[in-house]
């Protein structure tokens, strides 16, 4: 997802059918947060567009009020965080266990019987 500001209120505002008051209101609760100009002009990102259209769904087809809004929002940013770490210790351990079979595979020797010491019958 695309995370760089580029929209102004009223078009971010335009864009997801809300009216620019009512993203505010929702910055004010903590559920969208844009970035900022020099001059403190909101900035909103394809990303909160879609975060955006995720509370119009919780709210509008599934009747959550903003609390509930809140609660999903933070489940799902804890999912995606967890998801990342798990990710991240998952190519730690791929790493691990590929040095250690790098290892395996210099400290092996080939076997060869011992001929001389096997008596042969004539």
């Amino acid at each position: 997802m695309d995370d760089r500001p580029r929209y102004m209120i009223s078009v971010a505002a335009d864009l997801v059918g809300m009216h620019p008051q009512t993203l505010r209101i929702y910055e004010s609760k903590g559920l969208i947060r844009p970035k900022r100009t020099a001059g403190n002009t909101r900035l909103y990102s394809e990303a909160d567009l879609e975060r955006l259209r995720l509370i119009q769904q919780l709210t509008n087809e599934l009747g959550l009020n903003l609390a509930g809004v809140e609660q999903v929002l933070e489940l799902q940013d804890q999912v995606a965080r967890m998801r990342r770490r798990l990710d991240r210790m998952e190519r730690e351990m791929r790493s691990a266990i590929s040095e250690v079979h790098r290892q395996y595979r210099r400290e092996l020797v080939p076997w060869k019987p011992p001929i001389d010491l096997i008596p042969t019958r004539h």
